[in-house]
């Protein structure tokens, strides 16, 4: 990896195009290395799980809001159309993008990576994908770019924090996707400079979306970001420019969005003719919860096990839980946000409320995607009791690791201490959880393709599963316009389109 020196510069400094971060990336993107062996089966990993859980959403509103949506524009002339999840009707491929992404992202229980920044670099697939469709590319094509996007998004994440600003992280993904799309297309290294350029000026956004009551356009974010890295490649190619230097100009993103206009950063990328290997670097969850939540369900798993009594508040005083920054002031009680306590709260919320989710797995030993959240079981009087004796501090040493570039040391769990109403303390701590590659139980294929059958079961038929699967890691081996195999069918009766919600379109 080459690291990149990166600060603001006034405009009669002129600092060239070669020099300028989006124009790295884009060279980056349009290096034709090969991908590994190992890489590629981590790709086929990833289509398999955001299939998992874009299945899963597919009756629940906001994916049935935005498929309707897609689904009102038919594919443009410029290629075949690409695939909506669950259905056979094809759209243009930002519409598909959109709707795809949407599905994703809706129960927040795919890929994930954190480091200065946090980010779900799976959602870099479904916009890569819809342009991989709709122009025909071939399944090896379709992996160079799937690198692509985990690699650019992964190094941004490295490098530049965005939540320090209240800019949401998907101001990381439209460069990306944008990258992908164009290592997909074999697009020259001027035109992917635009196509980043854009994509990064139109997916700057605030993190309200993830603050407070959080809404249903937490799943629409990402999918928004990768629309517009489709329509930004779109223009690039019909010879439109960018802001420049979006990044480093005086009025650009740093100076301005993030860390002002003294700001300096060092950014990794590949050095040319350097593989492309971020997607190793990442972690998928076995739980439909916010990543810094995957080892705290684990551990309230195991202390359900060895310690029953701590699922009754009545035995129970006090639940500290001691982690890093961000988990406490992202999804802790550091966050200040009362809906975090809230039984009424939204599931998008709940999802966000590490006090909640620390409750319920501790007093069922299990997590479940959609019985966890429901309503009644947020509204249990047990549970709420219990609930709202849990609070979160951040331990610098637990800040440290999450921030460590030390991937055997680097950790998104804590301790906990459990006082019970008899003076007992009941003490653990977990580093990462079960799925992470360093964890108990790291996932693998085997691992994907279960999490896929069990979260498709009644909704997708066996014989279609069985084939997506099939088709998923034949990927290096489908051709040119055989993409269009790794979309799923619902089975009948599942989707019902008359009762989509009505619009403009």
């Amino acid at each position: 990896m080459k690291s990149h020196n990166v600060r603001v510069y006034r405009s009669e400094e002129n600092l060239p195009r070669e020099d300028q971060l989006a124009w790295k990336i884009a060279a980056v993107a349009a290096d034709p290395v090969a991908v590994t062996d190992d890489v590629t089966d981590m790709v086929i990993n990833r289509i398999i799980d955001n299939a998992s859980v874009a299945v899963a959403s597919l009756t629940r509103g906001p994916i049935v809001a935005a498929r309707a949506q897609a689904l009102s524009f038919a594919p443009s002339s410029g290629g075949s159309g690409a695939a909506v999840f669950g259905v056979e009707e094809k759209t243009s491929p930002e519409w598909a993008a959109w709707a795809n992404g949407v599905a994703v992202r809706e129960l927040d229980f795919h890929d994930t990576f954190l480091a200065a920044e946090y980010s779900h670099p799976g959602d870099n697939i479904p916009p890569i994908l819809a342009a991989a469709q709709h122009t025909g590319a071939s399944g090896a094509d379709l992996l160079r770019g799937i690198a692509t996007g985990y690699e650019i998004q992964v190094d941004l994440a490295k490098a530049i924090c965005l939540h320090k600003h209240k800019i949401d992280h998907v101001a990381h993904l439209g460069p990306s996707a944008a990258a992908g799309i164009g290592t997909l297309l074999g697009l020259d290294t001027e035109t992917i400079f635009q196509a980043v350029g854009q994509a990064l000026h139109t997916t700057t956004a605030t993190r309200q979306s993830r603050k407070g009551e959080i809404s249903t356009w937490k799943a629409h974010a990402p999918a928004f970001a990768g629309k517009m890295a489709v329509e930004a490649v779109d223009r690039a190619m019909r010879g439109q420019t960018s802001p420049t230097p979006i990044y480093e100009g005086e009025d650009g993103v740093i100076a301005w969005l993030l860390d002002g206009p003294d700001a300096a950063y060092t950014v990794p990328l590949p050095a040319p003719g350097e593989a492309k290997r971020a997607i190793l670097d990442t972690y998928t969850k076995e739980h439909s919860a916010e990543y810094q939540a995957q080892a705290w369900i684990d551990l309230a798993r195991k202390i359900h096990r060895e310690h029953p009594e701590t699922a009754d508040p009545a035995n129970v005083a006090a639940v500290l839980i001691s982690t890093s920054h961000h988990t406490h002031y992202v999804i802790g009680s550091g966050a200040n946000d009362p809906q975090k306590y809230d039984p009424a709260a939204s599931r998008e919320t709940l999802d966000h409320s590490i006090p909640y989710i620390f409750t319920v797995a501790l007093q069922d030993g299990a997590w479940h995607h959609v019985d966890s959240y429901s309503p009644e079981r947020a509204g249990r009087p047990d549970t709420v009791a219990l609930w709202h004796k849990v609070t979160t501090v951040e331990d610098p040493e637990w800040t440290r690791r999450y921030h460590s570039v030390d991937i055997a040391e680097k950790a998104f769990g804590g301790r906990v201490d459990i006082t019970l109403t008899d003076g007992t303390v009941i003490t653990d701590e977990i580093a990462v959880a079960d799925a992470h590659p360093l964890g108990a139980r790291p996932f693998v294929r085997a691992d994907y393709i279960n999490k896929f059958r069990t979260l498709a079961a009644g909704l997708v038929s066996e014989e279609e599963m069985d084939r997506f699967i099939t088709a998923a890691e034949r990927l290096p081996e489908l051709a040119a316009g055989e993409l269009g195999q790794l979309n799923i069918t619902a089975a009948a009766g599942i989707i019902d389109p008359a009762a989509a919600p009505k619009g403009l379109f």
